[in-house]
């Protein structure tokens, strides 16, 4: 199922952005994200595997399914910002041709990116880039497809954010948005007591600190809700926004495109 954005409504009062503890500005909220999943890279992969079940493998394969057409085009300039240890850009490259551009794969946590890297390397087909989301060292109106995946949650102004993929994708260009959001009904009570008690004592005893897994939860609470969200979308200029829910909507994709 799709959700189509709502109707003009949605105020401005949207939570800025990531407010790790302790963080005074958005600049120290930054500063925190960035040492923070520094400090739990060794183990990235493994704790995202064993407590989503694998699931998260099915989110990232959907989401490169959806721009397949774009991905198909060996000349499209694509971006993976916050691309982490490159679980999202291996699932593009997947829907790349040979020959084809090659993915410029981001982020600004470099302890997270150097594994990422070594994936590119093995299999080709992408470029490792440290660079800030925020302040993307990329032209104006040059790319085709941004996407980022379980990262724009943790940009210290969502607002910032959203303008700056608007200002280096092309008109007509698409953004994918593929990140955690709090389901509904019966199905949400029971998840959120894997998510507030379980998921966070599971992270505690393998990474050996409750902060990163305490924080994901709390980042997650305090994120846009979808109509909110594809509401900011729209007011940073782009048009035909969408949110797709997966898995009950544990998570989901939000699209828009480039006016």
């Amino acid at each position: 199922m799709t959700t189509k954005a709502a109707s003009p409504g949605i105020g401005n009062a949207a939570v800025r952005g990531a407010t790790p503890a302790g963080a005074s500005s958005e600049q120290n909220a930054a500063i925190a994200v960035q040492q923070m999943f520094n400090s739990i890279a060794p183990r990235y992969d493994l704790l995202n595997h064993v407590l989503s079940v694998n699931i998260d493998r099915l989110w990232w394969l959907r989401t490169a399914r959806r721009f397949h057409e774009i991905l198909h085009n060996p000349d499209a300039t694509i971006l993976d910002i916050c691309c982490g240890t490159g679980d999202m850009t291996m699932a593009l490259l997947r829907h790349r041709p040979t020959q084809a551009r090659p993915v410029i794969a981001a982020d600004f946590a470099r302890q997270m990116l150097t594994r990422g890297a070594k994936k590119f390397q093995k299999h080709g087909g992408a470029i490792a880039l440290e660079a800030d989301a925020l302040h993307l060292p990329v032209r104006s109106a040059s790319l085709d497809l941004v996407t980022t995946a379980f990262g724009f949650r943790n940009l210290a102004n969502y607002r910032d954010g959203l303008a700056e993929f608007h200002r280096v994708l092309k008109q007509g260009g698409q953004l994918g948005i593929l990140d955690f959001s709090e389901p509904d009904g019966l199905f949400g009570k029971i998840y959120q007591v894997y998510f507030r008690r379980v998921l966070p004592a599971i992270g505690s005893m393998v990474c050996g600190d409750n902060g990163p897994y305490s924080y994901l939860q709390v980042s997650v609470s305090r994120f846009p809700p979808p109509a909110e969200m594809l509401e900011m979308m729209r007011e940073s200029g782009f048009e035909d926004v969408s949110w797709t829910p997966y898995t009950l909507g544990i998570a989901g994709l939000y699209v828009g495109t480039r006016r």
